[in-house]
């Protein structure tokens, strides 16, 4: 009896190393005809707070929830310190705790009157 070996197996052929990429594409495809949009969105709040003086008693109800936006003057009358101090909802919310209503909050989208109502 003689000694054979089993067959040697064969490989796949090996595969490169490095991988072999599409060709690039030509710089003039890769110019775009249209520039990209731009936008630019500065929100400064829709709302526009004004103080009624005759109406205001100092109860300062408005500086203390919206400081940014309202303080005393040296008659204790609210005074507007940065129309945008505070966010819309916050001015709002200062303006709906006053007692007497002393402060009006405008839309200044639409115009229209949103406190008092």
């Amino acid at each position: 009896m003689t000694n054979q070996l089993p067959p040697t197996p064969t490989l796949p052929p090996t595969l490169p190393l490095t991988p072999t990429l599409p060709p690039l594409a030509p710089a003039s495809s890769l110019v775009n005809p249209t520039p990209p949009v731009v936008v630019t969105i500065h929100q400064a709040g829709k709302y526009e707070v004004r103080v009624i003086r005759d109406k205001c008693i100092g109860a300062a109800s408005c500086v203390a929830i919206a400081n940014k936006t309202f303080d005393l003057d040296e008659e204790n009358i609210a005074i507007i310190l940065d129309q945008h101090g505070d966010d819309d909802e916050t001015r709002l919310l200062a303006a709906q705790s006053c007692p007497t209503a002393a402060i009006e909050v405008i839309d200044t989208e639409t115009g229209e009157m949103v406190w008092p109502r």
